[in-house]
């Protein structure tokens, strides 16, 4: 089960889907994680993130064209869907919606590590204040009755970021806007030209 499994997600992954959310604060938005599990450890490493939608998130067409995309294009990287990122409409909101549990089902069927990241808004409010190096998300995983769970206590260590410095970094990216950047799913179709995987986000 992937219950006690570790998580640890590349600094530009992690940057991505927030910024993602910071870009649409009013809006519930979601995004999927990429990598493997770590041949040394039984790590999961996310080494990739993809946001998904800011609008309609639980439109199955969309959703599911935009996996078989995600899917065909990391398989010849040798990376899978690994787990799914969830944002809240409401700030206080800190329920895993139904829309993040049947996602988070669905790619639980080819991964069973699969995990489910849900952001932290208090935790990100906080980050300007205080030197945090702990993700600004929860991790929840599923447990033996099928159900998704919180991982750990306050302050689990299952879920880290690969490089200690990320949310220094992040916060550097906050301050000049750069969430203005990201694009997600629902931009690419509106308009092709605009590329779902951000290969500029971070050069």
């Amino acid at each position: 089960m992937g219950g006690e499994s570790r998580y640890e997600i590349a600094q530009n992954a992690y940057m991505k889907i927030v910024l993602h959310a910071l870009k649409h604060k009013s809006s519930a938005v979601n995004a999927v994680l990429l990598g493997r599990v770590s041949p040394t450890n039984d790590v999961v490493e996310i080494t990739d993130s993809v946001p998904l939608f800011h609008s309609h998130l639980g439109l199955l067409p969309q959703l599911e064209i935009s996996l078989i995309l995600i899917e065909e294009h990391y398989a010849a990287k040798g990376v899978n869907i690994v787990g799914y990122f969830h944002a809240n409409e409401r700030f206080d909101d800190y329920e895993l919606s139904g829309v993040a549990k049947n996602v988070g089902d669905h790619i639980y069927r080819y991964f069973p590590q699969a995990a489910i990241l849900l952001l932290d808004n208090k935790k990100l409010e906080a980050l300007p204040k205080g030197k945090d190096r702990s993700p600004v998300m929860q991790l929840y995983t599923r447990d033996s009755s099928k159900n998704w769970k919180l991982a750990g206590g306050e302050g689990s260590s299952q879920l880290t970021i690969k490089e200690p410095a990320a949310n220094a970094v992040l916060l550097d990216y906050i301050s000049t806007e750069k969430w203005q950047d990201v694009v997600d799913f629902d931009d690419h179709l509106d308009d092709i030209s605009k590329d779902w995987l951000n290969p500029e986000l971070f050069k």
